[in-house]
């Protein structure tokens, strides 16, 4: 796997207010100034075109999870090196899509700017705001190494031994990291989907949404492309949950009564290990490193 960074060029849409502003706002309260924290709202960013460009950040940050693993540094995660070319590709997408967002809110700049010269009265300030908006949101993403520099080989290889000890100790975290993410996502799905099936209303099954079964379909593809096949008894409970609603339709639930219990019950099995492999966790280590020296 290779370390993906996705980050952002995006306007702030909030000011704090100056020295001057703030204490008078405390005068109205009868505060002192330096006791008082405020600022302002430069945007409505409630506006459809606002809202527009907001969500494709969105949709990219959930792309991005939704297709790497956690590593334990900030900003960083771990994608497949045979999934780059499709990620590239998702990213640039994204991009093409922001720039047609910009350009439209762009477009409503003006009136966004004299909408906000109405609502902050002596707050506005016009220096707040760019002359343009089409540079002010960015999505960037690159591949930055993790690994120690080659270089460091030569000059000091006793640094350098320190620094592969130290990668791999963050890859070591990183699996961790990865196991927690898919147990917690496995048992939130496994719990819904069981307390929608088991539970009762006034005497009639509960009503559950399609997405109950659909989101743990969408786990077994992310878990498959993601998993880095560290915890066994984790990819045995996935392969069971797996085998339990394979060709289960919501409908079929809704249904067949003697479905729903059985599917169930079955699920219930899976829930109690979950619960307990949770419990266990801040126990449990990745051995693959003493796997290797061994």
């Amino acid at each position: 796997m290779i370390a993906a960074r996705l980050s952002f060029i995006w306007l702030g849409v909030r000011k704090s207010l100056s020295v001057e502003q703030r204490d008078q706002a405390a005068d109205s309260f009868g505060a002192e100034g330096k006791f008082l924290s405020a600022g302002k709202k430069l945007l409505n960013t409630s506006h459809p075109a606002f809202k527009n460009v907001t969500s494709i950040k969105g949709r990219a940050i959930s792309y991005w999870k939704g297709v790497s693993l956690p590593y334990p540094e900030p900003g960083l995660r771990l994608i497949r090196r045979d999934h780059i070319k499709p990620f590239d590709e998702q990213i640039e997408l994204f991009k093409a899509e922001l720039a047609e967002a910009v350009i439209e809110l762009n477009d409503h700049y003006d009136e966004l700017r004299s909408a906000a010269r109405e609502r902050l009265g002596d707050l506005f300030d016009p220096s707040d705001y760019p002359p343009s908006l089409l540079d002010a949101f960015q999505i960037e993403h690159d591949y930055p190494s993790v690994e120690p520099p080659d270089y460091l080989r030569q000059l000091n290889p006793e640094v350098y031994e320190q620094e592969v000890k130290r990668v791999q100790a963050r890859f070591d975290e990183a699996l961790q990291l990865a196991e927690q993410a898919f147990m917690d996502e496995l048992c939130q799905l496994v719990s819904h989907l069981t307390e929608r099936l088991s539970g009762h209303d006034d005497g009639r099954p509960k009503v559950f949404r399609d997405t109950a079964v659909v989101n743990l379909h969408e786990f077994f593809q992310r878990f498959q492309l993601l998993n880095v096949r560290s915890n066994e008894q984790l990819d045995a409970l996935v392969n069971e949950c797996r085998q339990i609603v394979d060709g289960v339709q919501p409908q079929a639930l809704r249904n067949d009564s003697s479905l729903r219990q059985q599917v169930s019950s079955q699920l219930s099995g899976v829930q109690s290990i979950l619960d307990g492999l949770l419990v266990d966790r801040p126990r449990r280590r990745i051995i693959r490193t003493s796997r290797s020296e061994s």
